[in-house]
């Protein structure tokens, strides 16, 4: 009976010292970066048909094409895992190398716009649907997260709440950060631009 009302004791002041609150929290930053990374890797997923459909119409354009399968591997080489969010020089480690990615199918997509046969390519324009509902996903998926840690880092600064975190070993999370906040909400354009039109014989 003792050993029972002290550990009724000891759940009430951590419920009201905010730990269930503070679990609830992270749970949740957890779901939402679990979602970014799934984002993601359907991004990683869709670029080597993008790159092998390129190359049929582009193949001399070696040096972007080279860019991107790069950069996807040096995506591939990070362990993406939910502890990410638990080791900041990880996660910039992965944010960069995602940027870096970006950057890369920016690049490809502005070097298709000097193809038109490519940009008529229908498993192209398919890749093209496929990677702008992929980057629509990913910075809807990206705000959650910064949604998420912003309101679990609240909690873990904020009194008393920041005694029950030190306890337990709870610390604030990395998040995003850019020079423009807009951009956040704002995914990267992908236009591959309007089909060529097909010419009849003898035009």
């Amino acid at each position: 009976m003792f050993r029972a009302l002290i550990t009724l004791i000891l759940m009430a002041s951590l419920s009201g010292c905010g730990y269930n609150e503070l679990q609830g929290n992270d749970e949740t930053v957890n779901a939402t970066w679990a979602e970014v990374l799934n984002q993601y890797q359907r991004r990683a997923d869709l670029i080597p048909n993008l790159v092998n459909v390129v190359k049929g119409y582009a193949a001399h354009e070696k040096e972007v094409l080279t860019q991107v399968t790069e950069a996807r591997a040096r995506v591939g080489a990070i362990q993406a895992t939910p502890e990410l969010v638990n080791d900041e020089a990880a996660f910039k480690s992965f944010i960069a190398a995602q940027g870096q990615m970006t950057s890369a199918l920016s690049r490809l997509i502005a070097v298709s716009e000097n193809y038109p046969q490519l940009k008529a390519d229908g498993m192209f324009r398919d890749l093209q649907a496929q990677l702008e509902g992929t980057e629509n996903r990913i910075a809807v998926a990206r705000n959650r997260y910064i949604s998420a840690v912003k309101d679990y880092n609240i909690i873990v600064r904020s009194f008393p709440t920041n005694l029950t975190a030190m306890v337990f070993g709870l610390q604030a999370k990395p998040s995003f950060t850019v020079e423009n906040e807009k951009a956040i909400s704002e995914p990267p354009k992908v236009d591959f631009g309007s089909p060529a039109p097909v010419m009849a014989p003898g035009h």
